[in-house]
């Protein structure tokens, strides 16, 4: 599919996403539209069972667009923030997986597209944050509520309130990140893990992300409820009927049938 800032394709079960804006994948509206358009055309994409976003040149996304953002009035400002909340929702909500290779820099709403996806692997050389707040401004893209779900309020207040972009050994030492490689090696890494995930049951990936990203906005006993109920779901799609077969025959299973 054709884009202006984006490079998106699929090919072996796996969706990609490369943000394309030089010099430094900057978001402006039209990027941020782009986005959602790109997974509305990933969600139908019934090949595509998982999908990784990352970043052409030195940067994953720099963040926004300053020059853009100058000139904003208010209202301006807010159906700019309603855009990204819509494009970030994209990333979280589609059902299918969604791995984030940061191989740059992740500033501002590159921090908060990282903390949309389900998984997030840095380059050993990459730095993230959000340094809004030197701009007299705040994270508008799901930052403040995103961070603080993912490293606790602390970690999310220490973050936004100074502004500092961290390198890769601290966003793993704080649970910003999975996982952290060398540079050279992270899409090899993203690749590999997109394919043991595309090798699973794809109706019970799909259902375990709708499950993990209902319960941690309910209770404990609310989100048990929504567990037991896919894992019933999971015996109407034929999955467990192949996967079953398939591990006591000890061979790889086949989805399709």
């Amino acid at each position: 599919m054709e884009f202006a800032n984006l490079k998106v394709s699929k090919a072996d079960g796996i969706g990609w996403l490369k943000f394309n804006r030089p010099p430094v994948n900057a978001l402006n509206t039209e990027m941020v539209l782009e986005i959602k358009q790109a997974f509305g055309w990933f969600e139908k994409q019934d090949d595509v069972l998982v999908i990784v976003l990352t970043g052409e040149g030195k940067a994953f996304v720099a963040g926004a667009d300053i020059a853009e953002m100058k000139s904003f009035t208010p209202m301006q400002a807010r159906e700019f923030a309603q855009n990204g909340h819509r494009a970030m929702a994209g990333i979280a909500d589609i059902e299918k997986p969604v791995i984030a290779g940061i191989n740059g820099f992740a500033l501002g709403g590159g921090c908060e597209i990282a903390l949309a996806c389900d998984i997030r692997v840095m380059a050993d050389s990459a730095r993230i944050g959000q340094p809004e707040v030197k701009l007299g401004l705040i994270p508008g893209f799901g930052g403040t509520q995103r961070l603080s779900r993912l490293c606790g309020p602390g970690i999310a207040k220490e973050l936004i309130y100074t502004g500092e972009a961290i390198d890769a050994a601290e966003a793993l030492r704080i649970g910003l990140v999975n996982k952290v490689v060398p540079a050279e090696e992270l899409i090899g890494y993203v690749t590999k893990m997109a394919k043991k995930i595309a090798s699973n049951g794809p109706t019970a990936v799909r259902l375990a992300k709708t499950v993990i990203n209902r319960g941690l906005d309910s209770n404990l006993t609310t989100g048990n409820s929504y567990e037991i109920e896919a894992f019933n779901v999971c015996f109407s799609s034929g999955e467990p009927a192949e996967g079953t077969s398939a591990f006591l025959e000890k061979r790889k299973p086949e989805w399709g049938k």
